[in-house]
């Protein structure tokens, strides 16, 4: 007599799927998100990033520098009508660490607002005064032909 083979599951191997009538069934994207990785030390790998970023440091000027930009801004001051296109290289300082980058903006020259102590652009940027470091432009070759 040959016994039939009995398996753990046979007696609800062929039952249907149980759907609950009370309890909705949890979307395919949270379903997944049970598997997601962990990450024990949220933000860590951001605050490495942020430390390996690196600033430079703000250049102090010389006295001979300090000269020509004042003249520079007294030449555009005294030419307000002129709206110069001028390039501006300046330190913008970090606003998380100590430091910051030399960044360059071009733009035309609406007004020195002394006042203020900085550069306001006919686009509406402005720049600081005491955080530039030079200024080029076409605009200042009129400035070196009037000196001769």
């Amino acid at each position: 007599m040959k016994q039939k083979e009995s398996h753990k599951y046979d007696d609800i191997i062929m039952l249907t799927h149980h759907v609950s009538k009370r309890h909705p069934q949890m979307p395919l994207t949270n379903r997944a998100a049970q598997f997601s990785p962990f990450a024990a030390l949220s933000g860590y790998h951001a605050a490495i990033r942020e430390t390996e970023r690196q600033t430079d440091s703000f250049i102090e000027i010389g006295e001979s520098r300090e000269n020509q930009l004042n003249e520079r801004l007294l030449f555009i001051r005294e030419n307000p009508d002129c709206q110069p296109e001028i390039e501006v290289t300046c330190f913008r300082p970090d606003e998380r660490k100590s430091g910051g980058s030399y960044v360059t903006i071009c733009g035309k020259v609406k007004k020195i607002d002394e006042y203020g102590r900085q550069i306001v652009f006919t686009n509406g940027k402005t720049l600081p005064i005491e955080h530039i470091f030079s200024i080029e432009g076409e605009f200042f070759g009129r400035m070196d032909r009037s000196d001769v």
